[in-house]
């Protein structure tokens, strides 16, 4: 398989997550219109389907994340990969690929790199209503950022591809 056709199937990838991202998304606002305009019923189930968009959301992103870096680098450190990934997003290499994240949206999904790590550990069904709608605002802003700066490296794929005779 050659060069070319290795970044077309990365694309491919990336595309294909984006489609579970937004269908995330969709059903993300979906949700919230079922819900009472105040918050004021801040039941557990409403918690729960909360925090499970959320971390699925961070999830798909992160697979995102992880098939960029396993074609250009692959070199994460195995005892915080997870955090160390997010963070080669927001690294241009020279030469080698351009920054995949914003600043903003490095911010932005730290705070639900956290929660994830914190869900994975936490089995009672009571979410903290505070973190809870904090979350809520950031989503709404990452959802925005993301879309931007995968867009861009969509188009920086794209004109690597362009370049390779």
């Amino acid at each position: 398989m050659n060069t070319r056709e290795r970044i077309k199937i990365l694309q491919d990838t990336i595309d294909t997550h984006r489609q579970v991202l937004n269908k995330i998304e969709s059903r993300y606002k979906e949700f919230l219109l079922s819900m009472p305009l105040d918050n004021s019923d801040k039941g557990f189930y409403i918690g729960i389907v909360l925090a499970d968009f959320f971390e699925r959301y961070y999830t798909c992103l992160e697979t995102i994340f992880l098939r960029i870096s396993q074609y250009f680098e692959n070199q994460l450190e195995p005892n915080r990969w997870h955090r160390n990934l997010l963070e080669r997003m927001t690294v241009r290499f020279e030469g080698i690929r351009e920054r995949v994240l914003s600043e903003k949206s490095y911010y932005l999904a730290l705070e639900f790199l956290k929660f994830r790590h914190f869900k994975r550990y936490y089995f009672d069904v009571d979410y903290d209503w505070d973190k809870l709608i904090f979350l809520q605002k950031k989503f709404d802003q990452l959802t925005e950022s993301i879309h931007q700066d995968l867009d861009r490296f969509d188009k920086f794929l794209t004109k690597l591809t362009d370049s390779i005779t």
